[in-house]
């Protein structure tokens, strides 16, 4: 057999992951990375039970070489029950699929501006256009964060994520660690402010109600506070972003699909499922293991990683027929794109809807969009996502 080599960080691999994730369900559904405390995970069905199960796969890291704990904000998505469980439930109500759908006539009116004024200019970048201003828009409304201030927000975000991932293969170096703290500090004295305001003059917006649970005491720090509104400003943009490019590159691929689409937008909703599962924003959801496990044949020792390729579970021939083909009718679709178990993607029914919405609209305005030049588009950073960070196109009226 011919020598298996992953190396999630190769920029060919980066751009076209299917090939080895195909070869590694196959050959290598467990792949120790030598020297390294760490194992990539391809299939479906090995990452269910991983995902599922917080005592035995954890969400609790520790913080990269070079920081403290006390350095880090306790964000929930890096807790296990019950803390996770307790932080969120206080989030829970902004989220239900009740309170995202009574969002969705201003997602219309804010896709509507950002379009048409794309449309306006003919040759935009797509992710500055409207790919990152809805989503940043849209979360910021609802924390009750000022809008002027998404510049900043999109910095931040860029910068908290840039990377993600990295620590698992090697430490951060020095100004990869001066940069975070920077990040954590200009963020903490931000929200640190609001949070001041709203306490003193309460609005109808989820910061009034984080900031009222703080108060009631046991059930929020001031910590978790601003730990909770920095996850949620930083995912509440960046993986929609990404959703929404990711749809608009596979449509330009085909201009058939697109069509299919402006026909029948019904289909809008099981289009958007479809770019989850066939090209995930997150790629890669890591876990610690908190005891010794045997998993195909090899044994993983307490404190060391499992990373579960979700993009590779999302090709899974065992599960999904005619994986490598863009369906955007495909149903039931059980892909793992928002993740599964407790951390399943609190944002999933919004980001959906966003996805829809941002997709409807650009079909409805415009005739036809392609792409400007041939020129590789790069990449995002971070080995996590499956991104692009510049998109140009043009967009002819419809």
């Amino acid at each position: 057999m011919e020598h298996f080599h992953f190396d999630p960080f190769d920029e060919a691999t980066r751009r076209d992951p299917f090939p080895i994730f195909a070869r590694a369900r196959r050959e290598r559904p467990l792949h120790a990375h030598e020297g390294l405390p760490v194992f990539s995970l391809f299939r479906y069905a090995d990452m269910q039970p991983v995902l599922k199960d917080p005592a035995t796969w954890s969400n609790v890291f520790p913080p990269p070489p070079g920081m403290t704990a006390a350095e880090l904000l306790p964000t929930m998505i890096s807790m296990d029950p019950p803390q996770h469980t307790r932080l969120r439930s206080l989030v829970n109500q902004a989220f239900t699929p009740r309170m995202v759908q009574k969002l969705e006539p201003r997602m219309v009116e804010i896709a509507r501006a950002l379009v048409d004024d794309a449309v306006a200019r003919r040759r935009v970048d797509l992710v500055e256009a409207l790919t990152y201003p809805l989503p940043v828009i849209v979360i910021a409304e609802m924390i009750g964060v000022p809008i002027e201030d998404r510049q900043q927000f999109k910095a931040w975000s860029d910068e908290a994520v840039a990377n993600l991932g990295v620590v698992f293969f090697t430490p951060p170096s020095p100004e990869q660690l001066a940069s975070l703290r920077r990040t954590i500090d200009d963020m903490r004295t931000y929200f640190a402010g609001l949070a001041d305001e709203r306490r003193a003059h309460p609005r109808d917006d989820l910061l009034s109600a984080l900031v009222a649970a703080e108060v009631e005491g046991s059930k929020l720090s001031f910590e978790e506070l601003l730990a909770m509104l920095i996850l949620l400003l930083v995912a509440g943009n960046e993986t929609t972003t990404t959703l929404i490019g990711n749809a608009a590159l596979e449509l330009m691929a085909r201009p058939d699909v697109a069509a299919r689409l402006r026909a029948d937008p019904g289909l809008l909703p099981t289009a958007v499922d479809e770019v989850m599962r066939f090209t995930s924003p997150v790629q890669m959801d890591p876990r610690r293991a908190t005891r010794p496990v045997e998993l195909h044949g090899q044994r993983i020792e307490p404190d060391q990683f499992v990373l579960c390729w979700l993009g590779s579970a999302n090709r899974d021939e065992s599960v999904f027929a005619d994986p490598d083909v863009f369906d955007v009718a495909r149903s039931p679709n059980r892909h793992l794109g928002f993740g599964f178990g407790p951390h399943y993607c609190l944002g999933a029914t919004l980001a959906g809807i966003e996805a829809q919405v941002a997709l409807r609209v650009l079909l409805e305005r415009t005739r036809e969009f392609h792409r400007t030049d041939d020129d590789l588009l790069p990449l995002h950073p971070s080995i996590v996502f499956r991104a692009v960070m510049r998109l140009p196109v043009e967009l002819v009226p419809a």
